[in-house]
């Protein structure tokens, strides 16, 4: 039997590389190779990972171990998907109702080539992160990919699986509002999360443009989403100045409990760590009784070692 990273495709040769149509194996977190019989995998199908039924032309090719392909990797099955920098163009659809995905990862590839069709994302509401294997000041296709979800997502830099940068775009709404006597429609957005998925030199993350967002932030976004942009930033602060640093620390004060909701529930140590020595006393005191409560005893810990008092210890000097 074929181990748990064995996998199989269905694929059609195109110009300048490999189609990927379908995916199959018994692992939900496919890892897909760089090239297909020698060819560079450069394209996601229409609705590849979906699990849609559709037909295929007469060029679509199998290859992999035959007992693999009686289950697809599509819709809830998948969890997360990484992809070689290789690729270059998502069709439409092509993780249309995957509700279970959670991370896409890819490499730099070329952004100035990357083509994204329509409803790639749709109905991927646990989408949570694309994790991008390279460094945080170099050009990649986030600001597309980004751009593709309107719903909370994050994005993480993680070059040889180290992240070295963390951040967070809130969700936005568009309308189109109808001027009926004119018939004009007006389109309008609503949500700093649309501004900042803006804050680009050309397919390069400007840090400083996302960290001056915040700022209005603080007046239209939710508590929740203010605390996970701050949260994201500080755990990986590159690029970081000191008064941006500062605004976001302040942030993390003044939603002491909205800020520990989270980690709480994920068990999240290192994020734990940095929270709670920026709270009053009382409000680590709140921290730790919701770690309590949850049965979280490490993090009750972490909140009420920040607010131990320490024994003055003496030396000669003081005599």
């Amino acid at each position: 039997m074929p181990g748990s990273s064995a996998l199989a495709f269905l694929w059609q040769p195109v110009p300048g590389g490999a189609r990927l149509l379908r995916v199959f194996g018994d692992s939900p977190c496919p890892v897909l190779p760089a090239a297909i019989e020698g060819l560079p995998l450069t394209e996601l199908g229409p609705y590849c990972f979906s699990a849609r039924e559709r037909a295929f032309g007469p060029d679509a090719r199998r290859t992999g171990p035959q007992e693999l392909f009686g289950h697809a990797i599509a819709g809830d099955f998948v969890q997360r998907v990484t992809l070689p920098g290789t690729v270059r163009v998502f069709h439409n659809a092509a993780f249309y109702n995957c509700r279970g995905l959670t991370e896409l990862c890819l490499g730099p590839g070329t952004p100035e080539t990357l083509s994204l069709g329509s409803d790639l994302f749709t109905n991927c509401r646990a989408l949570e992160r694309f994790v991008l294997d390279a460094p945080p000041d170099a050009p990649t296709g986030l600001k597309r990919l980004a751009g593709a979800v309107s719903a909370d997502v994050g994005a993480v830099f993680a070059p040889g699986g180290q992240a070295a940068a963390r951040v967070f775009f809130p969700e936005y709404f568009e309308y189109l509002d109808e001027n009926t006597p004119a018939h004009i429609f007006n389109h309008s957005i609503e949500g700093e999360g649309y501004r900042m998925r803006q804050c680009f030199d050309g397919f390069t993350m400007n840090f400083d443009e996302y960290d001056s967002a915040f700022e209005q932030a603080l007046v239209s976004e939710s508590p929740a989403s203010l605390c996970r942009i701050a949260l994201d930033r500080l755990l990986c602060p590159w690029a970081l100045r000191p008064e941006a640093a500062e605004r976001y620390r302040a942030c993390l004060r003044e939603r002491a409990e909205t800020a520990a909701a989270p980690l709480i529930a994920r068990r999240a140590e290192q994020a734990m760590r940095l929270l709670c020595p920026l709270l009053e006393p009382a409000d680590r005191a709140a921290v730790a009784r919701r770690c309590a409560a949850a049965g979280w005893s490490e993090g009750a810990a972490l909140a009420l070692a920040h607010g131990a008092r320490h024994t003055k210890r003496y030396d000669f000097d003081d005599l």
